[in-house]
This record gives C-alpha cells, structure tokens and sequence, in this order.
C-alpha cells in the first residue's frame, strides 16, 4: 500500500512541480525587458533569416504558452505574449522554437524519428489502456502484453523528445548569443528560462517510464498466476 502510495505522489506532484517552476520563470522573466527591445517576433525572423531560412513563416497563434514549430507548413507560431512581447522569455522561447526549424532544416536524426514515431504514439496513447483493462478484467494477459507494447511506443516517443528539446535550446542559447540579440546577465536569465521550459519535457518522461514500469510488473505476475 505504501509503495502505491508513493507511486501516485511521484506521478502527480512531479508534473505539478515542473509546471510551476515553468510558470514562475517564464512570469519572472516575461516582465523583464531584453536589452536589445527585439519583440519574439522578431528574434525569431532574425534568426531564421541569419540561417538561411527565408521559407519559414512567423505567425502569432492562440492560447498561452503554445508556441511550436510545424514542419508540415514550415512555420514558428508564437503566443501573443511572446509574438508581441519584447521581454527575455519571449526571446528565449522564440529561440527555441526556431532551433527546432534549424533542426528541421539540417535533417536533426532525433526530430526525425520522432516525427516517424508519432502516429505510432498516438496509436498508443490512443488505445493502450482501453487493451490492459481489458486483458486485466477478463484475465487475457496476452491482451495486457499488446497494450503494454502499444503504450512502449508512447513512452519512447516522450524520451526521444528529450534530446530533441535540449538540443533546440542549446542551438537557442548559441544563436542569440552569437547574434547579440541578448547580453551580459541576460544570457544567465535565458537559460533559466529555457532549463525550466526541459523540465515539463523531464518530468513527462520520467512519469510515463514509471508507468510502463508499473504494467510491466503487474503483467509478470499476471503470467506467473496462469
């Protein structure tokens, strides 16, 4: 009983606390103004333009906090704070998201195994438990095992985001750093902005191999029993 208890804790503070410490950074350092006053609009042009990526689009999209690049129409979509926002977390952000357009440009082997991997995971995430209920209530561990290995599929999909993030940040960190876009203390202040952003990425991961972890051993004893 103890065991499940801290299970549980772990899968649901773990996320709590890496969304927290995203959300304080990112409200620290959206209110503070980059040196250079560049909006993350921008940065991000300026960057992609210093690359040679003249085809990739910038373009403001709703929400908060939902900025990505999309390889399918080859653009860098930015939340409204940070399109029009000429703090250090919009640049940091827009930067990010542009090195996943260099990463994109340079044919990065991790982004493309994982852009291969996602219909497979979402196969996954899609249908994995509805299989392990299943095969768990209706005593078909031969069930269990194929949703087990559906959602193996999801959870290497969430570790080779890994490598994949931290490379975008890195290549982030060198691009306005090389193109003066931010200076001096500024440099320190990106990174944390940056450092807390992997967290989700980090904590997602570690949550999804604690599961996959957890129906592995619940189906060893499954087949021990038969």
């Amino acid at each position: 009983m103890g065991g499940y208890l801290i299970y549980f804790a772990i899968i649901i503070l773990v996320p709590l606390w890496a969304q927290m410490k995203v959300k304080g950074a990112y409200s620290k350092y959206s209110k503070i103004p980059s040196s250079t006053q560049m909006r993350g609009a921008e940065v991000a042009r300026r960057i992609l333009d210093e690359n040679g990526l003249y085809n990739v689009g910038v373009e403001e999209t709703r929400g908060h906090l939902t900025d990505h690049y999309d390889p399918r129409s080859k653009t860098v979509r930015l939340s409204a704070t940070n399109y029009h926002g000429h703090s250090v977390a919009a640049a940091a952000i827009a930067a990010h998201e542009v090195g996943h357009a260099i990463q994109d440009n340079q044919d990065y082997a991790f982004l493309r195994f994982r852009h291969a991997l996602v219909p497979v995971a979402n196969l996954g995430s899609n249908f994995s438990w509805i299989l392990i209920m299943i095969g768990f209530f209706a005593g078909l561990s031969g069930m269990v095992l194929l949703g087990i290995i559906f959602m193996a599929a999801a959870v290497v999909f969430q570790v080779i985001t890994l490598p994949v993030e931290f490379n975008a940040s890195n290549r982030a960190m060198d691009q306005v750093v090389s193109l003066g876009i931010i200076r001096n203390d500024e440099e320190r202040e990106t990174k944390k902005v940056l450092n807390a952003a992997a967290l989700t990425y980090v904590a997602a991961a570690a949550v999804a191999v604690l599961e996959l972890l957890r129906l592995i051993l619940i189906y060893t004893g499954m087949t021990r029993s038969e």
